[in-house]
This record gives structure tokens, sequence and C-alpha cells, in this order.
């Protein structure tokens, strides 16, 4: 009967565990003090380097803190040494003026009684008599030097895992080997060959690790090994550390309760077995007559102290019994090799290749929880170890777990890690890779800070049948970038005055470096959905001056059989962001923040996109922006609610300034856009983008969205996608009813996750809001994309698209506004964003109202582009005013400028006119950017009687320029403009007065 309960207790209590390798081995041998002859040196070291020597026996092995040592040739230096330096191990090999190693050692014990001291001697009769005379207390470890260096190495591992195997232990379940003898000239020879076998076992188990630094830490985590030299330290070591035990290696002869027992390794064995019958055991003896015992009576393995083979032996035992090397699938009967895995990815693909019977045997016998402990992925195997073939159903439950459970692990694994790509090792598995050594730039390193912190606080599975994830992501750094430039000789024709176009057709013939080019081929291989190839530069998204929208963002389809159509459309998707450093729009932007085009890196993020494919169009459910700052709250919303803006189908909608809902994540069933039906009707969404999955769609070209489509929502309901986000217009009852399941005219209002929660979104965006804000001490805002419905009964998916910080700049002094009279202010604001004053501007440009046409906002552009030039050139700034959303994409709902085209701005008001009101700008990529440059920013309505603008005082003016649909007026006093930041309210005075 399947144990379902225990099994769910025992996957809570280590699924997710992650080791911290970083704890491991905390204390270290640093430098080492050798006494020994200037000969003995000569002898030692051939070339008088005893550092270098082994210094090339860590490299060799991919160790890392070789110690120093320091030799000496007489006990003064020694003592000297001693007592002006920090010591950690004292390495005795010198006799001096008639005083053998050992007692000049237990002078040096005396003075230094914490210093661990090992005396390296030639193997001789004399000193086997001397050892048994010795106090055991005055020397921790004696040695025989049979001249290989190999044994400076062991003795220093041996004293560092002396030092650090009961923390490691304990904190994170390292495993260890036990080895029994007393013998000073076998475990002299033994030591060497055991540590050299664990070297490169680790050498291979840290190939899990998913980058450099990971590996390297990985290896921290090899077995320890503990050396007895008696029965009872061999049983106290064996009963401390038998949870964590991969085997033992044990003499036959030696002391039990004081005296030599022939047979004491036998005793050992025999109450070991008693206890735990499946642990390896390893005897060894000169004797033949033990063979039989071990072999027959104990069923252990054996080995003759006197065989030429020794340490082959010994090693091919090590690496069977102990687990190490491949993991090796055997039939039960005839002990034969079925198959092997090589890793923890290929054991996972073999689970459900091998047969029953072998999966059965491995099972009862704990094969699998030893083979990763022996890897040190310790929380996997104590799961494993922790469950029983009696606790499942049958073989089939037991396969499915054990594939599920390595599925997770290694999911769980690849989270908050900027992995290496490593083609050969590539799945579906790993999250967030990076190519190259260069940086990753802004975006790339925020999303994995989000990766990051979903794994830290949890919260990837917190909600059931949801995924809380960021998308499967390849960053190529910035030394690609630097090199694509370099080799293809770009930078002067990119720094020049070209236009967009010739840029981009340069960087299209030019050719990315070969070495990425296989890597690119790996990742179309194992993506499954269309690739969003976007920009990551050094600026962008930085906590000080995030570069928001400023660099272009491509989409490609995902091709089915046709790598070399993918290979294309990806090189042209990616040499296009590179182009897009070097248009003129980018050019102005670093311009108008005091940067140099030059020292821009780009970094390029290749990122799998969100979503579903209906027919020939590609888009998630919907798409949405968040920020932890409203900066818009209506009672009794509070600025620190946080406000989100969601849409049907691709972010654009959103980022471009498209309608959108807006609702406070604290208060999500309070929206005002569907207060009366007739708003509904009139302030929701009516058209939404996605991706064309023609491959033909995509043609290289300097605007972003040229194979996007943008559609009518009817689109979408054909699509069935409308279900859960959609209400239904009920013409005759004047009402809105929820769902689609009867006709009528389909409104986005999004009821049944809002209100009635079948999504918990609200939940979901207060949490990772929360999480960002006091993880980047700052606000942020979130780009983000759901996917419901999902086919084949997968989970729904929320994924984290972005995360960047909102720069506030509050000003020292408060700035507060009294009692205004009309006649003193030309602009009034209760939906102010900024705080301080605003002084030495004398200039107003603004979009005239009376002859405003939503029609002709691209020509408003061009007019407004050329009056902010010349501030630029006079390094001046001014007061923009105009109806709707400045920076919309959609020039129905506003003037559609970008941030360069009104830098010089340093207040910008959005003014809504008699049958033209639309919703302030919060969540747009423009919106951050006029946030981040402090620029004051107005939203008034005054035909609602929100706000005032005194558009009369302002035509009484005279005109430094003015044409058909833009004025710009110059006033001789300075203009006074205050925001008080807490009230929200903003107030330009006219000139020479500055409010009671």
């Amino acid at each position: 009967m399947a144990d379902h309960e225990k099994i769910e207790r025992i996957k809570k209590q280590y699924y997710f565990a992650d080791p911290s390798f970083s704890q491991l081995m905390k204390k270290r041998i640093n430098k080492v003090l050798l006494l020994c002859s200037n000969y003995d040196a000569f002898m030692l070291e051939e070339d008088g380097r005893i550092d270098e020597q082994i210094f090339n026996e860590y490299v060799s092995l991919n160790l890392r803190y070789p110690p120093q040592f320091i030799q000496v040739s007489s006990a003064e230096e020694a003592f000297s040494v001693l007592k002006n330096d920090h010591i950690d191990l004292i390495i005795n090999m010198l006799s001096v003026h008639d005083m053998d190693p050992f007692e000049l050692s237990k002078k040096l014990k005396f003075d230094n009684p914490h210093i661990p001291i090992v005396v390296l001697t030639p193997f001789s009769r004399e000193v086997s008599i001397k050892l048994d005379t010795i106090d055991s207390a005055i020397i921790d470890y004696v040695f025989c030097w049979l001249g290989n260096a190999d044994l400076l190495l062991a003795i220093i591992k041996l004293v560092e895992d002396t030092m650090n195997v009961e923390s490691d232990v304990e904190n994170v379940g390292v495993q260890t080997i036990l080895l029994v003898e007393d013998s000073i000239r076998f475990y002299s020879s033994y030591l060497p060959n055991i540590y050299k076998i664990i070297f490169n076992q680790s050498k291979e188990f840290m190939q899990e690790g998913l980058n450099e630094h990971k590996k390297m830490l990985r290896m921290r985590g090899r077995p320890k090994i503990l050396l007895a030299t008696n029965y009872e330290e061999a049983l106290k070591l064996y009963i401390k550390y038998k949870h964590n035990l991969l085997g033992i290696i044990s003499d036959i002869a030696y002391q039990r309760q004081g005296k030599m027992d022939k047979k004491a390794g036998i005793r050992l064995a025999e109450k070991i077995k008693a206890d735990y019958r499946l642990m390896p055991i390893l005897l060894q003896s000169s004797d033949v007559e033990n063979e039989e015992i071990a072999k027959s009576d104990l069923e252990v393995g054996y080995l003759n102290k006197n065989s030429k083979t020794l340490s082959l032996e010994l090693r091919n035992f090590i690496i069977k019994y102990f687990a190490f090397g491949d993991f090796v699938f055997e039939d039960p009967e005839t002990l034969e090799e079925i198959d092997r895995a090589s890793d923890l990815q290929s054991l996972q693909q073999k689970l459900f290749q091998i047969p029953d019977k072998t999966l059965h045997y491995h099972i009862k016998r704990n094969h699998f929880s030893k083979w990763l402990n022996a890897r040190a992925l310790f929380p996997l195997a104590q799961l494993f170890k922790q469950l029983t073939y009696e606790d499942f159903e049958d073989l089939d439950e037991v396969r499915r777990f054990l594939f599920d459970t390595i599925a997770s692990f290694r999911r769980t694994k690849g989270r908050g890690v900027i992995a290496e790509f490593y083609r050969e090792r590539f799945d579906e598995y790993l999250i967030f890779t990076r190519i190259g050594e260069g940086s990753i730039g802004g975006k790339a390193r925020g999303l994995a800070f989000v990766d990051l912190l979903l794994k830290d606080y949890n919260i990837m599975d917190k909600y059931p049948g949801i995924v809380i994830t960021i998308p499967r992501t390849v960053v190529l750094t910035t030394d690609v970038f630097d090199e694509f430039m370099e080799e293809n000789n770009l930078y002067d024709f990119a720094l020049s005055n070209q236009q967009d176009e010739d840029i981009l057709n340069v960087f299209i013939n030019a050719r990315l470096p070969f070495r990425i080019h296989e890597d690119l081929l790996t990742f179309i291989s194992v993506i499954k959905n269309p690739i969003a190839v976007r920009s990551s530069s050094l600026l962008e998204d930085s906590h000080y001056q995030p570069f928001a929208g400023i660099y272009s963002t491509y989409m490609i389809p995902k091709i089915e059989g046709n790598e070399r159509v993918m290979i294309e459309m990806l090189s042209h998707a990616i040499k296009s962001v590179y182009a897009s450093v070097y248009y003129n729009s980018s050019k102005a932007y670093m311009e108008a923040t005091h940067n140099v085009i030059d020292e821009e890196k780009m970094a390029v993020v290749l990122q799998e996109v969100t979503g579903y494919a209906h027919g020939n169009r590609f888009y998630p459910t919907f798409s949405g922006v968040a920020r932890s700052l409203n900066f818009y709250p209506i009672a009794p919303e509070k600025s620190e609610d946080g406000i989100a803006n969601i849409a049907l189908g691709l972010g654009k909608h959103i980022v471009d300034g498209g309608v959108a809902l807006r609702f406070s994540p604290k208060h999500p069933e309070r929206i005002i856009q569907l207060a009366t039906p007739q708003s509904a009707l009139r302030e929701t969404q009516k058209n939404f983008y996605a991706l064309s999955l023609q491959k033909d769609s995509f043609k290289p070209s300097t605007n972003d969205a040229v194979n996007l489509l943008k559609l009518r929502i009817e689109e979408a309901d054909k699509d069935g996608v409308l279900r859960k986000i959609s209400s239904v217009y009920d013409l005759q009852n004047n009402m809105l009813r929820e769902g689609t399941y009867i006709d009528g005219k389909r409104v986005l209002t999004f009821s049944s996750i809002l209100k009635h929660k079948k999504f918990p979104l609200a939940d979901i965006l207060n949490d990772v809001l929360n999480i960002g804000t006091k993880a980047m001490s700052n606000p942020i805002e979130i780009e983000f994309a759901v996917c419901l419905d999902n086919p084949d009964d997968k989970p729904d998916i929320f994924s984290f698209l972005q995360i960047r910080p909102i720069v506030e700049h509050q000003e020292a002094d408060v700035t507060t506004i009294g009692e205004l009279e009309k006649e003193e202010v030309i602009i009034f604001s209760d939906s102010a964003l900024g705080n301080g004053s605003i002084e030495g501007l004398y200039d107003i440009v603004y979009i005239k109202p009376d002859v405003f046409d939503a029609a002709k906002t691209p020509v408003m552009v061009e007019m407004v582009e050329a009056i902010n030039k010349e501030f630029i050139e006079k390094k001046e700034n001014y007061i923009l005013v105009g109806p709707g959303r400045w920076g919309s994409s959609d020039p129905w709902l506003g003037i559609p400028v970008k941030w360069p085209q009104i830098s010089a701005a340093r207040l910008i008001v959005e003014s809504g006119l008699k049958d033209y009101r639309i919703d302030p700008s919060q969540g747009t990529h423009f919106f951050q950017n006029l946030t981040s440059f402090h620029v004051g920013y107005f939203t008034i309505n005054p035909f609602l009687d929100d706000g005032y603008y005194d558009i009369e005082f302002l035509q009484q003016q005279k005109a430094v320029f003015e044409n058909e649909y833009v004025r710009h007026i110059r006033f001789e006093k300075p203009l006074q403009i205050k925001i008080d930041g807490k009230t929200n309210r903003g107030v330009v005075y006219k000139p020479g007065l500055t409010g009671k």
C-alpha cells in the first residue's frame, strides 16, 4: 500500500534544500612549516621549490588555495618562525644534534599545542620501536616518506578533513570514507591513492555545477577521509558518521582493547554488517587465510596486501562499491552491465529504459542514494534514502517518482544561478544561462535577480496549479558585442551621422562571432516557443538611471525542422538589436543623459516568449506592468498600494501606452474604468498585439514591431482566449455579464480574475512587488505575462519578464502649496508627480487645444521635435503641454513622441479636452524614463474640474514660434513651478508670482 502522506512529508523536507557548498571547508591549511635539512629539501623537491610542486598538484586536480611552505633547517629557525608567523601545520623530518624528529616535535608541541604536528620519517625498524614508546598526544600523525610528493598533498587534506568533517557532515551532509590501518607504511601509501581517486571523482561531479564558480564550490563537497589506527577509534568513527559513510577500508590485524588482535578487522566487519547489511567493506591482509572469511563468511571485499596490483584493485573497489564513476545498471541475476549513466541528466533519461528487475535490484540496495551522495547531490540522495520500495504502489510509481523528483531537483538547482552555456548539457531544465565572459547588462541582471528572489522566497509553487517563473533565457554577454564590433570594423561607421536604415543594413551584412554559432543552434533546438531578442545594455535598468524602452526588441517565430531559417532570423535579430545602439534616437538619449555612446556596451537577451500558438499567431492570455508606487491613488487606495495595468496579448500594447485595465493589487475589485457599462465600453481594450508565426513575416527593420499583428479583440474570441478575462455587454438590460457564454459585445473586464480570483493575480502581484521592493531597497516596476488554460493539463503560468527600479528623487526641502487663486496660476494639478521646486524656466510649448486633431498627431511630433532640438543646442529647458498621453504609440490616444524628441522638457503636462479624456500614462517605458530624470509631470482635465489650465492667458502672450498646431511662448521673468510630493499637487505660477 503506497504511503503517499509519508512521500509528501519527506519531499517537503528535502525537495528544495540547496547545499551550501560555500559553507564547507571553512578551516584550511594556509601555511606549513617544513622542518628538514637542506639535503632533505633538495631530495624532496628536486628543483628546490616545494611550493611550486604542490601548487602544480593542486592545479592538476582542480583544487584551490594551495598552502605556502616555509622551509627551515634548524630548531632555532623553527621556533623563530612560529613566534613571528601564523602557522597552521608543522611537518617535521629533521634530526638535529642527536635529537630525533620525535623529540624535536615534543618540544614544538609543548610551545604550540594548537598546531597539528606531522612527523615524516623514512620507514625503519628503529622508527617502529620508537613509535611504541612515544606518547601519541605529542604527535598527531606519523607518515612514512617514500619519496612521493603526493604524500604531502594527502597529509594536508587529511588534516583539513579532520578539522572540518564534523561541521561539514552535520550542516550539509558531506560523505565520509573510513580507513582503518595501523601500518604507517601502508596508510602512507594508501592515502595518496585514495585522495587521487576522490579528487578525480570530484572533478567528475563538479560538472553538475552550472558555472565555473559553482563547479569549484561543488568540489568542497567531496568525501572526507577518516583515519583510525585501532578498533575503538574505528568503531567510534563508524557510530558517529554511519549515516554519512560511503564505505570502509580496513586492515584485519590491529589493536583492540589495548592488545594486538589478529582478527580485529573481521570483528569490526561483523559488527557493522549486523548494524547495516549493505555497508561496503573492503578488508585487506597479508594473511591469505583471511580471504575465505572475508568473501564467503562476511560477503565483503578482500585485498591481499602483497598483491603487485594492490593500488589498481583498491581503485576498482572504491569506484564500484563506493558509487564513484558512472552509475552502472546491472542485471540482478548475472550482474552484467545493461546500461550506464554518467551524470544526473543521463540517469533521469535511463530510468524509463531499464527493465523492472534492474530497477527493483538497485532500489532495494539503495544504490541511487549512494551514487547521488558520492556526487555531492545530498538533498536528492537523502530524499531517496528515506523512502523504500514498500512506500510505493508498484514499480511504475517508483519510476515516475524518481524521474519527476530528479526533474524538479534539476529545475530548482538552476534557479537563481547565472549558468555557463555548455552546449553539450543545455536542456529544458536550465532557466538562465550566459554565452561569453563579459557583463550580462542591466536588463538581464534584473531578470537573474528575479530568478534568485523566486527561489529564495520559495514562491515558484506557492499557488496550487500555478508556476511563477521567468522565461528560459540565454544572454549573449558584452564581450560578444565587442568582438562583433571589432571584427567587422563597425565603430567608425556606427558613430557617424548615418541614417538609421543605413546603420541597420551595415550591421545585418556583418558577421556574428563564429564561436557562438553552435551555441545558438543548441538553443533553438531546445526551446519550443518563439524567441524574444531583447537589449540588455550596461545602462539599462540601472538603479540610478534606467534606460527603459530605448533600444529595440524583436520577436522571431519558432520554425520547426528548419534550423537554417531559424539561425538566419535569430542572427538578424541580434544584429538589429546591436544596431539600435547607434540609431539617432539612442544618440540623442545619450546626449540628454550626459552619457558617452562609445562607452555603451550591449548584451542581448534571448528569451522564450510566454504564450501559445493560435493558428498563425502567438500571444499570452494577457500581459501586464505593475509598480509598487501608485502616483495617482484614489481613496481608499494609497500610493504604496501600487498600481497594475493588464491587457490581452503581448505587452507591447501596454508599454506603448495603449488602453489597458488599471487596478491596485491591494484593491483589485475597485476599477474606475468599469464604474458604469458605458465607461467600460468606452475605456477598455479594443485591440491587442500578437506575433505572426509566418516565417517570412520577420525582416530586418528599424521598426522592431515589423512582424507583430495588431488585431481586434474579436480575433482572440475566435481563438477561445477570452473565456476567463471577458464580460459581455447585455444591451437589453444595460449591464455587463461575466463570461462569454452569451452573444453580445465583448468587454475585457478581467472580472473572474480580479473579483472572483479564479486566477490569484492580485495576490501574486502583491507578493512579487513586496519582495522586489524589499530586495532592491527601492520602489520597482515589473513586466509580466500570464498563460491560462494551458494544454495537456499543464499549470497556469505567471511569467516574470523584467524588473527595474523606479528612481525617486526626493528634495531635501519639503515643498508645500497653500491656497491658490486662479489669477495667480497658469496650470494647477491634483495629480502631479515629483517633489520640490523647478526654477529657471522661461518657456512654454503647447499644442493648441482649439485646433487639436487626433489624426494629425504624427505631424505634431515633427514640430515638437524641431523645437526640442533648439533647446538642446542652447542647453535650456521648457514646459511642454499637450492633450492625451505624451509618448503613446497610438496617435489617437496622444502625441506619439519618443523620449529623445522631448528630452529638454523639465515639466510635462497631459491635458484632457472636452471630448478627449485619456487616463494618465502610468506603466509605460516612456513614463519610467520621465520619472527617472526627475521631470515634473502633471495630469489635468479642466473640463471635468480636474485641475486648471489658463489657456486664455497663454494665447495673450507673444509667440516665439507658432504654426497651425503648436505654439511656443517665452516670458521675460522665470516661471515658478512647485510640486508637493506628499499631496501630489503641482502648480505653475504666472511670471513674477510665487504664491502666498
